[in-house]
């Protein structure tokens, strides 16, 4: 059997509750029945919706505002100067990078706007951020020099390990060996080497 979508779901719920309310005991078993075959949800779930009133839709909430534009301009700036960080980093970097940009001369924050950036959560800050994360084409941290720095330096590779030639370790032990037998005046019959 097909499954029906959701909103055919609450408009069947809808129309068939009033009628299995008012039916009488024997009609809301037929009626169940139906429900319950049409929506493929299970016979005690279909009788609690059937029973329940129908609920009025819940307006979402209009939240309050507690940080206002010039608290988000503050944060984008952080935002930029630690180089687009995620907001539980640079909620634990503020207290520390504010300072240092206060004296730097790169911001100049009200006392109000100090307090409400000291306080605001990280879950937030990842809010306010959210329209001006999605505006950046890259999505994600600013590549900088470091990136040129690390394509600059070789890494060796699987390729590479043919240099020194099989073979060299066991020489130059023996070297090393010859050379304290040498430097300590010991025969190689008499060496404790050996």
């Amino acid at each position: 059997m097909r499954r029906v979508s959701m909103a055919t779901r609450d408009e069947l719920l809808a129309a068939v509750a009033q009628r299995y309310r008012s039916s009488a005991r024997t009609d809301r078993a037929h009626i169940l029945d139906e429900f319950a075959a049409v929506t493929g949800y299970h016979r005690k779930h279909a009788m609690r919706l059937l029973r329940t009133s129908p609920s009025q839709p819940v307006a979402a909430r209009q939240r309050r505002r507690l940080y206002d534009e010039a608290v988000r301009a503050a944060l984008i700036l952080l935002w930029e100067a630690s180089d687009r960080i995620c907001g539980k980093r640079l909620k634990a970097f503020i207290p520390t990078l504010v300072p240092a940009m206060e004296r730097h001369g790169h911001l100049i924050l009200a006392p109000e706007i100090l307090a409400a950036l000291l306080s605001i959560s990280a879950a937030t800050i990842g809010r306010a951020l959210r329209l001006q994360r999605e505006d950046t084409s890259s999505g994600g941290r600013r590549r900088g020099a470091a990136s040129a720095i690390r394509r600059a330096i070789p890494v060796r590779t699987f390729a590479d390990w043919g240099d020194p030639p099989p073979g060299l370790a066991l020489q130059l032990r023996f070297r090393a060996l010859s050379l304290a037998v040498c430097c300590a005046g010991l025969t190689p019959s008499t060496s404790p080497v050996g």
